[in-house]
C-alpha cells in the first residue's frame, strides 16, 4: 500500500481505506476502483492525498473525457500561447523566490510588487484565447505549490471581472489567491513526500497548513481579506470543510472565490494518464456534486461564464458526432445544445450523450 497525491492517481487504482472529509462525511469507500470521474471529485472535495493499494486493476467502465489534441495543440502553438509560457515560467520563479524569503527569512512580503507582476500576464495577453484556455496548457509545468498559487490567483482575476467587481476588489481577491497557499511551504517534507498512510498526527499537520498560512499572512500585517482566504480556502458551505467546519455566511466572501478558483485548478491539472480535461466534464462534476459545498452565487456565475466562452466551439460528442454549441442550457450548464449537420442535439434530453472533446 502507498499513498499519493491525487495527482498521481490513475484510473484502476483501489482505494485502501475509507476516504473521508474532516468532519467524518464518506467520499468513497475502502476497495473502490477509482475512475477518471472519481479521480476528479476527489478534487472537488477538496481530498489531498489518498491511500491506495498496490494492486492496479481495469476501470469498471471506460471514460472518454480527453480532450482531441487538435483544440489544445492548436492553441499550444500560437504565438500568444508561447509568449504567455515564456513569462509564466518567470513569474513562477519570481512568486516562488520572494515567498520563500517570506516564509524562511522573515522578510516582508510585498504584496504590491507580487499583484503587479501577475496582473501584467493578464494585461499582456491578447487575442481570443482566454486565461483559463492558457493556464489549461501550462500543467506540464512543474505542479508546485507556487505554480498553482499563481494559477489561482489569475482564475480569480477572471473570476473578478465576472462578478463585476471593482478595480480595486479585483486586485484583492487576485492577492488572497495568490497567498492562499502559503502555510503549504509549512510542512515538513518527510510528510509531503511519505509513501507509507499518514499517522492521524500527521494527517492533522498537513490539515493545519490554512491556519499556518493565516499566521504567516497575519504577521506580515496584510489585508484581513487575504488572511482569511488563506485561513478558509479549504472551507465548505455545508461545514465538511476544514480547519473550522465553517458553514455559509461563516465563510468570507473572497475565501469562497478563492475555493472555487483553488478547486477549478486542481481538477484541470494534468494526470499522469491524460492531458487537460474538457471543461464540460469538469462543469457536470460541480452540477452533481458542488452546489451545496460551494456559495451558489459565486459557483453558477463562474460556471456560466465558463460554458459561454464555449458557444460557437465545435465539439466532439460521446456517439462520435461532431457539431457546433448553439444553446446553453441554463438548468443543466454541462449539457448544452450541439448543431450536428441538419440536427440540434440537446444533451438535456439525451441523458445517454456528453461532450466528450473539444475540436
Amino acid at each position: 500500500m502507498k499513498r499519493l497525491s491525487t495527482l498521481q492517481l490513475v484510473p484502476g487504482m483501489v482505494v485502501a481505506d475509507d476516504v473521508m472529509t474532516p468532519n467524518h462525511q464518506m467520499v468513497l469507500p475502502k476497495d473502490t476502483v477509482l475512475t477518471d470521474s472519481l479521480i476528479t471529485k476527489l478534487d472537488l472535495y477538496g481530498i489531498l492525498t489518498v491511500h491506495v493499494k498496490d494492486e492496479i486493476l481495469s476501470p469498471p467502465e471506460p471514460e472518454h473525457f480527453l480532450d482531441s489534441p487538435s483544440y489544445f495543440e492548436r492553441l499550444k502553438s500560437s504565438p500568444e500561447f508561447q509568449a504567455f509560457k515564456k513569462e509564466y515560467e518567470i513569474e513562477v520563479d519570481v512568486f516562488k523566490n520572494m515567498i520563500n524569503n517570506v516564509v524562511e527569512k522573515n522578510t516582508k512580503l510585498e504584496v504590491k510588487e507580487l499583484l503587479d507582476r501577475s496582473l501584467s500576464m493578464v494585461a499582456n495577453t491578447t487575442g481570443n484565447i482566454g486565461i483559463l484556455d492558457l493556464l489549461h496548457n501550462m500543467r506540464e509545468y512543474d505542479d508546485s505549490t507556487f505554480a498553482h498559487c499563481l494559477n489561482v490567483g489569475l482564475i480569480c482575476n477572471v473570476f473578478a471581472h465576472w462578478l463585476k467587481l471593482s478595480d480595486a476588489e479585483t486586485e484583492l481577491v487576485t492577492a488572497c489567491g495568490l497567498l492562499h497557499d502559503v502555510g503549504k511551504l509549512l510542512i515538513p517534507l518527510d510528510i509531503i513526500s511519505k509513501p507509507d498512510k499518514l499517522t492521524d498526527l500527521e494527517y492533522q499537520q498537513i490539515q493545519k497548513h490554512p491556519l499556518e498560512g493565516y499566521q504567516i499572512l497575519k504577521e506580515q500585517n496584510v489585508d484581513e481579506r487575504i488572511c482569511n482566504a488563506a485561513l478558509m480556502h479549504h472551507e465548505r458551505c455545508d461545514g465538511s470543510g476544514y480547519p473550522l467546519g465553517l458553514k455559509g455566511s461563516q465563510i468570507d466572501s473572497y475565501a469562497k472565490v478563492v475555493a472555487i478558483a483553488d478547486v477549478y485548478d486542481a481538477m484541470t491539472a494534468a494526470r499522469v494518464y491524460r492531458g487537460p480535461i474538457c471543461p464540460f466534464k469538469v462543469i457536470e462534476s460541480f452540477e452533481a456534486e458542488g452546489l451545496q459545498k460551494y456559495d451558489v452565487k459565486y459557483v453558477l456565475c463562474f460556471l456560466e461564464n465558463i460554458v459561454n466562452s464555449y458557444i460557437q466551439n465545435r465539439c466532439r460528442l460521446s456517439d462520435g458526432r461532431e457539431g457546433e454549441i448553439i444553446f446553453i442550457n441554463k438548468m443543466k450548464l454541462s449539457r448544452p445544445v450541439v448543431r450536428c449537420s441538419d440536427e440540434n442535439v440537446d444533451l438535456a434530453e439525451n441523458p445517454t450523450l456528453y461532450i466528450e472533446s473539444l475540436l
